[in-house]
């Protein structure tokens, strides 16, 4: 009897495992084809960091630092003083050209009154003296013309004996009067041009001299201008809003033009570069969305790929490969892809220059 029921729970034992297993192998079978399912359109690694702007700043004047206003690791605004040099010879520059402005100014208002002035005798010259002279010069022209016509009418009343010696020599003499006053009416025509031709040549050398006193203007502000934007370099500002680091200035330091201050790492400017094998890339174009995974505190962020480098990485390394020369051994080649972060996660957490992260596109 005992044989009996053994042999009758054996193949009941045997249906019930087959049956488990077969359960478990359809579960593995779904489990699999859901992660197959789930990754097939998704490329990942891990070889990806936060990247984002190192902005320098530098001097663009020398001279002795008076204020550092900053420290590592602070954030500064757009516009934030973080250096201050010592102005006061600038300063004094500053003020020197603000007073060889104001000679100019002053020297360019008494060549206008100059120019005015020679103007003024110029026009008379030319006008009242020129006009008066000339005046003269047609009365003389008409006394002299009306004596000469006397005499000539007298000359053969004189030889007939009409009239006396004494008559005719009256009429001779008023001729002669009469020429010599025309006369000087012609040199003192000619002295007049001449006098209108000189006083026209002192105001064009005058014009000219308020030209140049101008063009001192224009050099003397030209040269304020200059030293006045030096000045203000002594003052140098954060260029935009970031946190301070790299800084290597220090209070009395005698710095030179060009020379680094300190870096601004503006964190609100970040995204992701992730190095993907080449064979990854098949089916990853622009605008395909991304996750991100943030190693410090696995937070999962959005992206999308915002572009894709033109060069391999170990093509752009300091000493690229030469296969030409020796053995070549072939090796996947990682390409970096950029990704931007989705903005509504920007408040999620602070992402860090050199962080690492976890990149995943959704090439589907």
């Amino acid at each position: 009897m005992s044989d009996m029921t053994e042999q009758i729970e054996t193949p009941a034992k045997t249906g019930r495992k087959r049956t488990l297993l077969l359960a478990v192998g359809a579960v593995a079978v779904l489990v699999a084809g859901g992660m197959w399912l789930h990754y097939k359109d998704r490329v990942s690694t891990d070889d990806a960091q936060v990247d984002g702007h190192l902005v320098p700043v530098s001097c663009k004047v020398g001279g002795s630092v008076e204020k550092v206003l900053v420290e590592d690791n602070q954030a500064v605004k757009a516009g934030d003083v973080l250096v201050q040099l010592d102005a006061r010879d600038l300063q004094a520059r500053v003020d020197q050209a603000r007073a060889a402005l104001a000679q100019a100014e002053a020297q360019v208002a008494s060549s206008h009154a100059d120019t005015d002035k020679a103007r003024s005798s110029y026009d008379q010259a030319r006008s009242s003296d020129l006009q008066v002279a000339e005046a003269n010069l047609e009365a003389a022209r008409s006394t002299l013309e009306t004596a000469k016509a006397d005499q000539e009418r007298t000359r053969p009343l004189a030889e007939r004996q009409e009239i006396s010696a004494q008559a005719f020599d009256a009429y001779r003499n008023r001729f002669e009067v009469a020429d010599s006053q025309y006369k000087a009416a012609q040199r003192r025509l000619a002295s007049v041009r001449q006098e209108s031709d000189i006083r026209k040549a002192g105001l064009g050398a005058q014009e000219a001299r308020t030209v140049q006193a101008k063009a001192g203007i224009l050099a003397a502000k030209a040269n304020l201008e200059a030293l006045e934007l030096q000045l203000s370099y002594t003052r140098i500002t954060a260029p935009v809003d970031g946190v301070v680091t790299r800084k290597s200035v220090e209070l009395g330091q005698i710095i030179q033009p060009g020379q680094g201050l300190l870096t601004l790492v503006p964190l609100h400017q970040t995204w992701i570069t992730a190095n993907f094998k080449e064979t990854q890339l098949r089916k990853v174009h622009v605008g395909q969305e991304a996750e991100v995974t943030v190693d410090m505190n696995g937070l999962v962020l959005r992206g999308t790929v915002d572009s894709i480098a033109a060069s391999t990485g170990s093509r752009l390394s300091l000493l690229p490969p030469e296969n030409a020369v020796g053995n070549f051994v072939k090796v996947v080649q990682r390409i970096p892809v950029k990704i931007k972060l989705d903005p509504r996660d920007a408040d999620r957490v602070v992402l860090r220059p050199g962080m690492n992260v976890d990149a995943t596109i959704l090439t589907r």
